[in-house]
């Protein structure tokens, strides 16, 4: 019979485990045990109530049948419990493959597959997850450029749908942090490590291929970081993409790739193609990553990356009674690619010390230097100085960008409707993927209102949206980041014009890639 001790005992391991139950990155033991304590809880909870409602106004007899019931029920709900538990676990936990079977030395330390997560909120339920596995590079890092294109133009949905997890291997965390604060500490971006524990020796491997020592122990250990990364990412989002960490990607590639998913989506593909290089903009269903990373550990001192997975093709579809042109027809199906490439490689000195590769995606095309919209009627003035062709009109109209001059404090763009707009929101894109530093710093976006009954509010700072200027206009937002994005309080009416307005010197140049002015849909009046 179960005791008020054991309830009390079975509770404080819930309590005690609590914290482990349903975290995505704590180990299967934790989750396991914590599920055992919730069964164990709940069944001798039942005993206890069916015990103490037997008890009273009974005769001994009674109650000892009571009794014998209950343990018999007892024993036939902790077995129907323990399948049960095993059939949950099964579909609650995430499939990994065995590392220890390959990796054998990870059986000395209990922590050698779990992350160091420096930094990052640990986002999961995310649409993409790129990895983006980066080490140290004598010559020159190409990580932070890397990660300013993927992030350029994501929109704040896409920022909200997306998690870019950096696995940094041999440098520090720092510089990514002081760089991109502000995408870390929203959750965008992620940076772990390995545990110290996790690599093998690989000072003795075989060589194979004709590759030196040096380069069998580089692409062994790309191997095993690649495989640690796509652990790490699977319960995260429904789709993992491989990266590198010197790369550009397209404008739009986050659309694009949503996309070519959708259209794809019924048909029948291990992984998408988003890039004709090596490893780069591969896309898999993560629920397919750990059968894909059990075939990397498996061969993990034997091939380079790229070729393990042209084999796992191999394994899945070619029938070796046929022909090569079959079984590359059957590969076919099961890789789809897009065109043109999202990705472009832009790395000219690889981490593998001493070489160099000039590697580059004929479908890749031009990058867009500029994004077009069609805005309001309008007169256009700047205080900042245009460079060559690149004037305002042009980037107003979609069909260039503005490159101004180094900008000074008390510097504007000026944009007067043609007539009062009633102006839902605005998206302003200083920098482009080419020129991604020439932002603008420390600059507000203003409106001036319109409508007379605004005027006595704004002097009396009774406008919670927004914060007066001196001069009539209205301050509805900033520049961070290189954008400016924002809603209109309706509550201001139309708008005569728009301003973006300079509060410091600024040691670059300036370049506007896109003008997005958003206007409201008003009723039809008869």
């Amino acid at each position: 019979m179960t005791s008020v001790f054991q309830i009390t005992c079975h509770f404080s391991c819930i309590r005690s485990m609590r914290g482990y139950c349903g975290q995505n990155n704590e180990g299967r033991s934790y989750q396991k045990n914590c599920l055992k304590c919730l069964v164990n809880f709940k069944t001798a909870a039942l005993l206890h109530r069916i015990t103490q409602s037997a008890t009273p106004q009974v005769s001994p007899s009674t109650f000892l049948a009571v009794i014998f019931v209950s343990i018999q029920l007892f024993s036939i709900l902790s077995a129907f419990l323990a399948i049960l538990e095993e059939r949950v676990l099964r579909r609650l936990l995430p499939s990994q493959p065995d590392a220890h079977i390959y990796l054998p030395h990870l059986k000395e330390h209990e922590d050698s597959l779990k992350p160091i997560v420096h930094l990052g909120q640990r986002r999961s339920g995310v649409s993409l997850v790129l990895g983006v596995p980066t080490v140290h590079r004598q010559k020159q890092s190409y990580l932070v450029n890397t990660l300013q294109s993927l992030l350029f133009d994501l929109s704040t949905a896409e920022r909200k749908d997306i998690v870019i997890v950096v696995f940094i291997a041999e440098v520090t965390i720092y510089f990514v942090q002081t760089n991109l604060p502000d995408a870390v500490s929203a959750g965008v971006i992620e940076v772990i490590s390995p545990s110290p524990h996790y690599y093998p020796d690989l000072s003795n491997l075989k060589e194979t291929f004709g590759d030196p020592k040096e380069r069998v122990r580089w692409r062994t250990k790309q191997n095993l970081d690649y495989s640690f990364l796509m652990l790490y990412a699977q319960s995260k989002g429904t789709y993992y993409v491989q990266l590198e960490d010197d790369i550009i990607a397209k404008q739009g590639f986050f659309e694009s790739m949503k996309k070519f998913i959708a259209y794809v989506l019924s048909e029948e593909w291990l992984f998408l193609e988003f890039s004709q290089l090596g490893f780069i903009g591969k896309l898999f269903r993560t629920s397919d990553l750990p059968m894909i990373v059990e075939f990397f550990l498996m061969f993990h001192k034997d091939k380079p990356i790229d070729w393990l997975l042209d084999h796992i093709l191999w394994v899945k579809v070619c029938n070796p009674e046929k022909d090569s042109k079959h079984c590359h027809n059957e590969k076919a199906r099961l890789k789809r690619t897009y065109k043109p490439s999202l990705f472009q490689h832009v790395g000219l000195h690889s981490s593998l010390p001493g070489k160099i590769q000039n590697l580059k995606d004929k479908d890749f095309g031009n990058q867009v230097l500029f994004k077009g919209h069609n805005n309001p009627l309008a007169e256009l003035r700047s205080s900042l100085e245009k460079y060559l062709s690149h004037t305002l009109e042009r980037a107003y109209n979609g069909v260039d960008f503005f490159w101004g001059l180094t900008p000074k404090r008390g510097d504007y763009i000026l944009i007067t409707f043609i007539t009062p707009q009633a102006v839902k929101g605005y998206l302003f894109r200083s920098g482009n993927i080419e020129t991604n530093g020439d932002r603008f710093y420390n600059t507000t976006v203003e409106v001036l209102p319109t409508s007379v009954s605004i005027m006595p509010k704004k002097g009396l700072g009774e406008l919670a949206c927004c914060k007066p200027s001196s001069d009539g206009f209205v301050q509805i937002g900033s520049f961070k980041n290189g954008m400016a994005e924002g809603e209109v309080d309706g509550a201001l009416g139309e708008i005569a014009a728009m301003r973006l307005l300079v509060h410091s010197d600024s040691d670059v140049w300036v370049l506007l890639s896109e003008a997005f002015l958003r206007k409201s849909v008003l009723p039809v009046t008869h």
